[in-house]
C-alpha cells in the first residue's frame, strides 16, 4: 500500500465515524446541561461536557477489545481535529494551539482513567462529574445529581446498543 492510499483511507475511515461524532457533540451541546445541570455555559464548560460524553463512549468502545481499537483512535484523531479547530476559530495563535490541545488530551486521559474506574465501582461517579465537568465548584446538590444521572443514563444506553449502530452514529438520549 502507498504512502497516499494510507493516508486517504485514513481519511476515508474517518469520514465513516463523522455521524457517530457528531452526535456525540449534538448530545453535548443539549441545553439541558446548562440549564437544569447549571454546568456553565461556557467554552470550557461544553467542553467539559462533550468531553465526558466522549470519555463514556471511548469506555464502550473499550469494552469491544480489538474489534473496535481503531474506530476509537479514529475517534480520538476526529476530537482532537475538532478542538484544533474549535481553539483557531476562538483566535488563539500557533504557539498556543499545541499547549492548549495538549491540556485537553490530558484532560481526557484523565478522565477515562477515572470514569473507567467509577463505573467499575472503584470511585464515586458523583465525585468524578464534579471533578471532572465542575472542576470542584458545583453550583449545587441537585446540578451534580442531574448531570451525574445523565451521564449514567448515556453510559448505559451505550451499553445496550449493538457496537455496528454505535458506529453507525447511534447514541442514546441521556
Amino acid at each position: 500500500m502507498s504512502f497516499l492510499s494510507n493516508i486517504f483511507g485514513h481519511k476515508a475511515q474517518r469520514a465513516k465515524l463523522e455521524p457517530l461524532y457528531g452526535a456525540t457533540i449534538a448530545a453535548g451541546r443539549d441545553p439541558a446541561w446548562y440549564r437544569e445541570g447549571e454546568v456553565p455555559d461556557t467554552v470550557d464548560g461544553r467542553f467539559d461536557v462533550i468531553a465526558a460524553l466522549f470519555t463514556l463512549l471511548l469506555l464502550r468502545l473499550e469494552h469491544d477489545g480489538d474489534a473496535a481499537h481503531k474506530q476509537s483512535v479514529l475517534l480520538a484523531e476526529l476530537f482532537i481535529e475538532d478542538m484544533e479547530g474549535s481553539i483557531r476559530q476562538l483566535g488563539t495563535g500557533d504557539l498556543m494551539v499545541g499547549k492548549r490541545v495538549g491540556k485537553m488530551m490530558g484532560a481526557l486521559g484523565g478522565g477515562l482513567t477515572v470514569f473507567r474506574q467509577a463505573l467499575e465501582g472503584d470511585g464515586d461517579f458523583d465525585a468524578v462529574v464534579v471533578r471532572n465537568v465542575f472542576h470542584e465548584a458545583p453550583p449545587s446538590d441537585a446540578a451534580v445529581g442531574f448531570v451525574s444521572g445523565r451521564l449514567r443514563r448515556f453510559h448505559d444506553g451505550l451499553a445496550a446498543l449493538p457496537t455496528a449502530e454505535i458506529l453507525a452514529g447511534t447514541v442514546p438520549a441521556s
